[in-house]
């Protein structure tokens, strides 16, 4: 069974993951906009595996008997300014998360919580994933330039992501 402050911090967690896949939602829409498919498409991609991640810590807060508590998300930016900007922002939300789930984590281990922990450990190494894809991403548009010619090549490999 989850304590309280448990229960709670995971149910934050939950709606952070959304957060997560509204902003993703809304930077595939910028590149929608911008006809760059294969931008918007890797994003897009990425706005389904933060909703996939919700619903992890959604059934593992049912799993362990808690009490699902469901908050308004809220509503992310929707312009950038330009490939780059979109992926240092991606980059930097990636690090944010990192943040929030090691605090999950020391709660875990603060309340003993060998379950939770355990659980955790996964989104650990996804973040792990998560920030190095931004990462290399930002690091290819800043070799090629911002310039949306420049990154016809890149937008065509991140199309092939499935």
């Amino acid at each position: 069974m989850l304590t309280k402050s448990m229960e709670t911090a995971l149910n934050r967690q939950v709606n952070r993951e959304m957060y997560s896949a509204y902003l993703y939602l809304a930077m595939s829409a910028y590149f929608e906009t911008a006809n760059m498919k294969g931008f918007a498409t890797w994003m897009r991609i990425q706005a389904k595996e933060e909703q996939a991640h919700a619903m992890k810590i959604y059934d593992y807060i049912i799993a362990r008997g808690g009490t699902i508590a469901l908050e308004a998300i809220e509503a992310p930016k929707a312009k950038w300014t330009s490939a780059g900007k979109v992926f240092e922002e991606t980059y930097a939300h990636e690090q944010k998360v990192t943040g929030m789930i090691n605090n999950l984590v020391d709660l875990a281990i603060k309340e003993k919580d060998h379950a939770t922990f355990e659980m955790l450990q996964w989104f650990v190494r996804e973040q792990v994933e998560e920030e190095q894809n931004a990462s290399e991403i930002l690091s290819q548009i800043k070799v090629l330039g911002d310039v949306v010619g420049h990154l016809f090549w890149l937008d065509h490999q991140l199309g092939k992501r499935e």
